[in-house]
């Protein structure tokens, strides 16, 4: 498959995006299309962000139809889009109240808002500080890329907001170490996707939980790529058996329109009161239809239990193609959250995977990600792993 060429002009967006010389015009299910007429394996998902596949038509009938209603008042009104996927989302989780917001950053950046002032205007103390965790993503704003255990995402943004110390993941002694007087809460991904898809150790995070509530620091855990049934449950922490005090969302719950979603406990209440935060566009009619219609599908069609059987899948068929590839060193991952370590860099390989006609995703510089959407079936596990087995063997013969 020929990949197809940009004219050589000067773009007037700035080049903030290695992009790739694709150009994509349509999308169903697992397929994309491009402006040549290739038709490409999709197992990104836009990041993620897809998890019912492109154009879903549930969501896409949903949206349609406010389309024709109402796009936006502003949230000095009441909105029952709000209301009624904040309930649902409570219903289906072990928080009790949602904020509304339009990405992941935003969430994370609400997340942090809210443990600060917690600490500060309702447990009444001198509490600001928040631990993440060496290797971590959590987003581009200044806070969120400081709150970011990766100091490639930090370099020339100097000087970064104070309040964030950082510890080594899966070493609970390295989190004892961090904790001190000032600190309000933990944050982390139980699944560390960008760095490598490193999932948390459960003993690891069983002891984070109860170290979080000897010592009154909310946990907060980043479900931004975990949630909406990526890994195999709605959400990630329903792994581990526990109950953060705030859970972030974004990516896959819209699928496709901008939205994110900040989670907490009843108790957290009093902290975000009229006027403490907010967010023009966050919860607008038309994300919220989106995100309606995307979370009933998953809850209807048990989508989550789907993913964990094809993650399985998945894991037994990439252990079977490639136990003889001498370049992979591990096969690792959570339901379709899914990393296949190389002993050398993957750019090369995911160049060649899109010229065979899949799309696949770098995490850290040795890592493949498959995170194909949560309907994916065998027969496109069985195509997208053999179209890497033989990328693979052809780099070996070299």
């Amino acid at each position: 498959m020929e990949l197809a060429t940009l004219e050589a002009k000067e773009s007037a967006l700035f080049p903030t995006y290695s992009r790739h010389p694709l150009t994509f015009v349509r999308g169903e299910g697992s397929r994309l299309w491009d402006d040549q007429g290739n038709v490409y394996l999709d197992f990104m998902s836009g990041l993620a962000v897809c998890n019912l596949g492109h154009v879903p038509p549930q969501v896409k009938q949903s949206v349609e139809e406010q389309l024709g209603r109402l796009w936006h008042v502003s949230n000095l009104f009441q909105s029952p889009q709000q209301e009624t996927l904040a309930k649902l989302l409570a219903d289906h989780s072990c928080t009790d109240l949602a904020f509304f917001c339009n990405s992941g950053a935003e969430a994370n950046e609400a997340a942090i808002k809210l443990a600060r002032r917690y600490a500060q205007r309702v447990q009444g103390k001198e509490r600001y500080e928040i631990v993440t965790f060496e290797k971590s993503f959590h987003g581009r704003t200044l806070a969120t890329l400081t709150a970011t255990g990766q100091d490639k995402v930090k370099d020339g943004f100097y000087p970064l907001p104070e309040g964030f110390a950082y510890a080594r993941y899966n070493e609970i002694e390295s989190v004892e170490a961090c904790i001190n007087e000032r600190t309000a809460a933990v944050m982390l991904e139980l699944v560390q996707g960008e760095s490598g898809v490193h999932p948390a150790n459960p003993a690891f995070v069983r002891e984070l939980a109860l170290l979080c509530q000897e010592r009154e620091l909310l946990l907060i855990v980043d479900e931004v790529q975990t949630g909406m049934g990526r890994t195999g449950k709605l959400f990630a922490y329903e792994h581990y058996g526990i109950e953060p005090d705030i859970v972030t969302l974004a990516k896959g719950l819209a699928s496709g329109l901008p939205v994110g979603a900040m989670l907490g406990k009843r108790k957290l209440r009093e902290a975000f009161t009229p006027g403490s935060h907010a967010s023009t566009f966050g919860g607008s009619p038309l994300a919220m239809a989106a995100g309606i219609a995307t979370l009933r599908a998953m809850l209807d069609e048990r989508l989550p239990e789907r993913a964990a059987a094809a993650g399985r899948y998945a894991m037994r068929r990439l252990a079977a193609e490639l136990q003889h590839a001498t370049l992979v060193k591990m096969v690792r991952g959570l339901g379709l959250l899914i990393g296949i370590e190389l002993d050398r860099p993957v750019e090369p390989f995911i160049r060649e995977l899109q010229r065979k006609g899949l799309l696949v995703l770098p995490g850290g510089p040795y890592v493949i990600r498959f995170m194909p959407n949560l309907y994916v079936a065998h027969d496109e596990i069985d195509e997208a792993v053999k179209r890497l087995a033989d990328a693979l063997s052809q780099a070996s013969d070299k």
